[in-house]
């Protein structure tokens, strides 16, 4: 398994790596997102539509479990999962219908939603750390491996 852990000073700089991700990602991309509350992970998002071209307003879909997002003819679910109370939630808004070969999926919390999920092409642990944020990436398929390899070349 192919890893790689990114220091952030700022979230313009977690955003910058989320725009990043955007550009490398294929359709069909699943990442998992883990980190504590405040640690960057909607912003990371944020940064990952952006660099899809989304300038909207990019809002974490803590009450509604998933906000989808139409860019430029590309599917993009935002799901965070923090506030999940039991695995029927997930059945209910028929969570297996979002992952199709060319929709793309960031998942927050996805340890909450673990039994209803697919497998993901990256894991992403966000760490607070004093006056930054880690992010270590470690990709768990092919097309993670890929990504991971010309995010490094970068």
């Amino acid at each position: 398994m192919q890893e790689t852990t990114i220091t952030i000073a700022d979230a313009a700089a977690m955003e910058q790596l989320g725009g990043k991700l955007a550009k490398l990602c294929q359709p069909g991309m699943t990442y998992f997102l883990y980190g504590e509350l405040g640690s960057g992970k909607t912003t990371l998002v944020r940064g990952f539509l952006r660099g899809y071209g989304y300038q909207g307003i990019v809002k974490s879909p803590t009450f509604t479990l998933v906000e989808p997002y139409k860019v430029n003819d590309q599917t993009i679910y935002h799901f965070d999962l923090y506030r999940l109370v039991n695995r029927d939630e997930l059945a209910n808004i028929g969570i297996r219908d979002y992952f199709d070969k060319n929709a793309i999926s960031l998942i927050e919390w996805p340890e909450r939603g673990s039994h209803s999920l697919p497998k993901p092409d990256l894991h992403c642990y966000f760490e607070i750390d004093q006056n930054h944020r880690n992010v270590r990436i470690c990709a768990t398929s092919a097309t993670g491996e890929q990504l991971l390899t010309q995010l490094s070349a970068d």
